[in-house]
């Protein structure tokens, strides 16, 4: 078997797609050997293995299912709230799948599979290679499986137990394909998921084939395997008998990964915490615990001795190439990996690569993709490494986030600021009456919404959260571009990670006009960092520019400006130290002078005058209140559509932006004193409400 294209297997009803040509062609002979090998049947109830036909004047990709053909087209668009089954399957299912497929074992050679739960992807999606670890199975993006199915046409490399392919040889099988797929669709960036072992063979490919699009994703990579923590351990394998090899994959699985971490998948983390550890000891000691010993049986004992070999070779070659990979690395870092160095390793890739980003993942272990954490697809798409051509865009490579996603940003993110500040929302019908919720804010984009930033842009999630909700509406904003920068090879997937996830965007005039040209909600803060991290006694002062920035692009697209005021930042927290006084302290002044100075390298703002021209980034001093509540006032649509004016007119322009300004500031004029009314802007009386009323009831305020 001289290629890998010749021994590709495929999973039935696996969607075909009538815009993917099959890139991975079989040649009409196979041998009787092959044919054997390529016999897995019936996975976990649903997968079954067949060998892939190559179709004639057809451009789909077909499947054999009870003999018949069948085919299937790509979706165009993921919707927003989408199911992604992000903890539907867990390590139970991986160690199914992977028993399952070991059942017959053969020789090789390695082959290509695609997992039924990947689906089918969108439009134009691009292809995803997954490289196993040592386990070699290709079943460890089985909890991601569904999500990046989505995305990715999905193919799983499988490496059979008995199979001694070495490592140049791996390496060819992965660029036979690449080739291909390059051939086929050239324009088309191709991912690499290399996971352990796999992110060596990901590095060696990147460094050999310079000349295509490549994104690699590598989780734990071993190319520190020198510098391991069990590298004393390894001659004592060799020397333990067959008999007792049964005990070394049970040990193995406390050092690589983390049973605990692993058994959290699927577990609500909303639910009480006594029955929280009810559900994780039953996984644990039902599931869990008694499928490690299954490891035996994954890598045997001349398996684990070879595969140790191969991983010491590949780590020296992959290592020797680094200067040579020119593709796009993103590197995930496990925290607490006792089986590599992967956090000090990740600083290390970070330096040596030319372009790497790298996310940490402080609580989890070695086996990271089957560990509780967070989606592989919210991953890349939190770091803007999802594109479907060789260059990013921001409008047609935007997923929108899942149900999943947006329960695990309110859950994890925002559960006690949304729980403790219970925020109020009103909004201008086109009669100038005020009423409760959205009903104001107009359905059809293009939407452009201007309002009051308040301090660390507290108001931001508990909004998203109502147009999500409420109108079923994403609204993307545009942030500071200082929150896209990747200098630290240290930084955890966070709250800056979240707000690309949700739709933000670097603020500049080209990202304004491709959003506003989709017809997008679009929320845009005129007064900027400047007004979230303002002065004491500033709260509530817009502090906008002297001229107008943004109607005559709404109006260039007919897009309805919405004003909106917002207060409660003086009910949750009081500033005691802004940035006057925080200059005055050494060690801080040097600190925030040197962040203002990397920002410079942004140019935002570098026309304007006044205080909206100082951008100086900080963290302010501020002590925690007794929370109130957040208020939301929408004012009347401005209409900008069919008044083509105001594209070319700057004095009707700037009228329109003053009145947009107007309107923000007697909204929150209006709020600042209907508050006063409310009966349950503290805390305390909205926890005595809830205690008398049931969950699904909402806490009244006062009457608009």
């Amino acid at each position: 078997m001289a290629t890998a294209c010749s021994s590709l297997l495929l999973l039935p009803n696996l969607r075909p797609n009538c815009n993917h040509r099959p890139n991975f062609k079989l040649r009409a002979e196979l041998s009787r050997e092959i044919k054997k090998a390529a016999s897995i049947e019936h996975v976990n109830g649903s997968v079954s293995v067949s060998n892939l036909q190559n179709q004639k004047g057809s451009d789909a990709l077909a499947n054999e299912v009870n003999g018949k053909v069948k085919s299937e087209r790509t979706k165009e668009e993921i919707e927003l709230l989408w199911d992604d089954g992000y903890g539907s399957k867990s390590v139970k299912d991986y160690f199914a799948a992977a028993k399952e497929i070991l059942k017959k074992p053969d020789g090789g050679p390695p082959r290509w599979f695609s997992l039924v739960d990947c689906g089918q992807p969108i439009k134009d999606a691009p292809t995803l290679l997954f490289l196993p670890g040592l386990d070699g199975t290709g079943m460890g993006i089985v909890p991601h499986q569904k999500a990046l199915g989505k995305a990715f046409h999905v193919w799983s490399l499988h490496i059979p137990v008995h199979d001694r392919t070495p490592f140049l040889g791996l390496v060819k099988i992965v660029e036979d394909v690449l080739r291909q797929e390059h051939a086929t669709r050239p324009n088309k960036p191709i991912y690499l998921v290399g996971d352990s072992f796999g992110g060596c063979v990901a590095l060696a490919v990147a460094a050999r084939n310079r000349s295509l699009d490549l994104v690699l994703i590598l989780v734990n990579p071993a190319t520190s395997f020198e510098r391991s923590p069990l590298q004393p351990l390894l001659p004592i394998l060799e020397m333990v008998p067959k008999e007792l090899h049964f005990t070394v994959p049970y040990a193995l699985s406390f050092i690589m990964g983390d049973p605990i971490k692993m058994a959290t998948i699927g577990i609500d983390n909303q639910l009480p915490a006594g029955i929280k550890m009810k559900k994780l000891r039953e996984k644990l000691t039902n599931s869990m615990l008694p499928l490690l010993s299954e490891l035996g049986d994954i890598i045997p004992r001349e398996t684990l001795l070879w595969k140790l070999k191969l991983l010491r070779s590949g780590a020296t070659y992959a290592n020797s190439r680094l200067h040579a990979v020119q593709a796009e690395v993103l590197v995930l870092a496990s925290g607490k990996d006792r089986m590599l160095p992967s956090q000090e390793e990740s600083k290390r890739l970070h330096g040596v690569l030319k372009n790497c980003t790298v996310r940490c993942f402080k609580e989890n272990g070695h086996t990271l993709l089957l560990e509780d954490s967070i989606s592989l697809l919210t991953v890349i798409k939190g770091t803007c490494k999802y594109r479907r051509s060789w260059r990013y865009d921001l409008i047609s490579d935007f997923l929108p986030p899942s149900k999943g996603e947006l329960d695990y940003a309110l859950q994890e993110l925002l559960g006690f600021l949304r729980n403790a500040v219970s925020s109020v929302f009103l909004s201008t019908l086109e009669d100038g009456s005020i009423v409760k919720g959205l009903a104001g804010v107009p359905d059809e984009g293009p939407v452009l919404l201007v309002g009051y930033h308040m301090l660390m842009g507290l108001e931001l999630g508990p909004m998203s959260e109502a147009f999500i909700k409420e109108k079923n509406i994403l609204f993307r904003g545009m942030a500071h571009p200082i929150l896209y920068s990747e200098n630290d090879s240290e930084k955890d997937f966070g709250y800056m990670d979240w707000i690309k996830v949700f739709g933000a965007y670097p603020v500049t005039a080209t990202n304004l006009f491709k959003l506003l040209s989709s017809k997008s909600h679009v929320l845009l803060y005129p007064g900027g960092a400047r007004e979230a991290l303002h002065n004491r006694g500033e709260q509530y002062k817009l502090i906008w520019p002297d001229q107008q920035e943004f109607v005559r692009m709404a109006a260039r697209f007919g897009a309805t400006i919405v004003p909106f005021g917002t207060v409660g930042e003086d009910d949750i927290a009081e500033l005691v130290l802004d940035y006057n006084d925080l200059m005055k302290i050494p060690i801080l002044n040097d600190y925030i002078t040197e962040i203002t100075t990397d920002t410079k390298r942004f140019k935002l703002r570098e026309e304007s005058s006044g205080e909206v021209a100082n951008q100086q980034l900080y963290i302010p001093g501020l002590l925690p209140k007794i929370p109130g509540r957040f208020y939301y006032l929408f004012g009347k649509p401005i209409r900008t559509k069919g008044r083509p004016e105001l594209v070319k007119d700057k004095v009707e322009a700037n009228r329109v932006y003053l009145e947009a300004k107007a309107e923000v500031e007697k909204s929150i004029a209006y709020l600042l004193k209907k508050r006063e009314e409310d009966p349950y802007r503290s805390v305390v009386d909205r926890l005595s409400y809830s205690l008398t009323h049931l969950p699904e009831n909402d806490v009244p305020s006062f009457e608009p």
